[in-house]
């Protein structure tokens, strides 16, 4: 059995400045032995198919800062598995939009010289399901795709979502975990929801043994993960 932390989205270079060190804190004091990125570690805004903030690099220089985030977290997890995003892949739906077919694409760990990252759309560790949650919604979305998966589930996608929750059926216990994210709601790439209600949740999940632990980042005023700290 194993213990997997799992890192919610990240949507580099818009993380949230105290997330790593929140992540890295989780990984020993949980004793850790697997990494899981829930997907969206890059944003991508500069070629997305809806409109871009005019104060956000242009795509190659938000790849050289993408690039950078991104190597910050491959030095503290060298070893992980990453699952895609939706906004991983705007460059292959980009280029798919254009004819471009995937062979002449590069694939993710040369564009982000992780070589030892394991980029791929869902992992099965000890029964339970990883993956981005593209095409979930509503106030559970973990567990509305537990009800089609019929297996426990990991994701992340829905920014505000957080937390675990539980289903039985007569010979099984499914839980799905929502991971909440990673990001800096302040940065330009999220402008267009600074008016929200509802915001996004700072956390990250635990899994040991097959149970479900869910970590709210501590990063209010006066918290050791504000941003004031880093």
């Amino acid at each position: 059995m194993s213990r997997v932390l799992i890192v919610g989205d990240l949507h580099c270079p818009a993380e949230h400045p105290g997330y790593l060190q929140f992540c890295r804190d989780l990984y020993y004091q949980w004793d850790c032995d697997q990494v899981v990125f829930i997907g969206d570690i890059v944003d991508h805004h500069a070629i997305s198919f809806h409109a871009t903030n005019p104060q956000c690099p242009g795509s190659e220089d938000e790849y050289k800062l993408a690039l950078v985030s991104t190597q910050k977290w491959y030095k503290v997890f060298p070893q992980a598995k990453i699952c895609l995003g939706n906004h991983d892949l705007r460059v292959l739906r980009l280029a798919e939009s254009v004819k471009i077919p995937k062979r002449y694409i590069k694939d993710f760990s040369e564009v982000w010289k992780t070589p030892d990252w394991d980029w791929d759309y869902e992992f099965l560790i000890d029964n339970v399901i990883y993956f981005h949650g593209e095409g979930t919604s509503g106030i559970h979305p973990a567990w509305n795709a537990i009800t089609k998966k019929m297996k426990s589930v990991v994701m992340g996608h829905c920014h505000s979502r957080s937390g675990v929750k539980h289903m039985t059926t007569r010979h099984e216990r499914f839980f799905g975990m929502d991971t909440g994210c990673g990001i800096c709601s302040d940065a330009w790439q999220f402008t267009y929801g600074k008016n929200n209600l509802v915001r996004p949740f700072i956390s990250a999940g635990v899994v040991i043994d097959g149970h479900p632990y869910s970590e709210a980042m501590p990063c209010g005023i006066k918290e050791i993960y504000h941003r004031s700290n880093f």
